[in-house]
């Protein structure tokens, strides 16, 4: 059974990996290729991370993985906000559609 609960959690896991990448290609702007990456990556390497916990199954692994994830789940959305952040000041060309709403004055742009 917890060979069906790896091979799921992979592949899964494989999937959201492959779709940020996928992202990071297709999407027109900084901010939602940030996006992309930042949701679907965090959630593909996590997954990835349980399928090892699941795997070998030890506490001292199982406790690595779950740091590891509450790393990742902790550290990417800063590192996001801020590669967007630094992108929007230095006067990035954003999507025709993306609404800024005065992020300007607020970012000193």
């Amino acid at each position: 059974m917890a060979e069906w609960i790896m091979a799921a959690l992979v592949l899964l896991g494989g999937f959201f990996c492959f779709v940020a990448g996928l992202g990071i290609l297709r999407l027109p702007d900084v901010l939602i290729r940030m996006h992309a990456s930042t949701k679907a990556g965090t959630l593909g390497s996590g997954l990835i991370l349980a399928a090892g916990a699941v795997y070998f199954g030890d506490t001292a692994t199982i406790t690595r993985a779950v740091a590891a994830i509450l790393f990742l789940l902790v550290t990417a959305p800063v590192a996001a906000h801020m590669i967007g952040r630094a992108a929007f000041r230095q006067g990035v060309p954003l999507w025709n559609t993306t609404i800024e709403e005065g992020a300007e004055e607020k970012l000193h742009r």
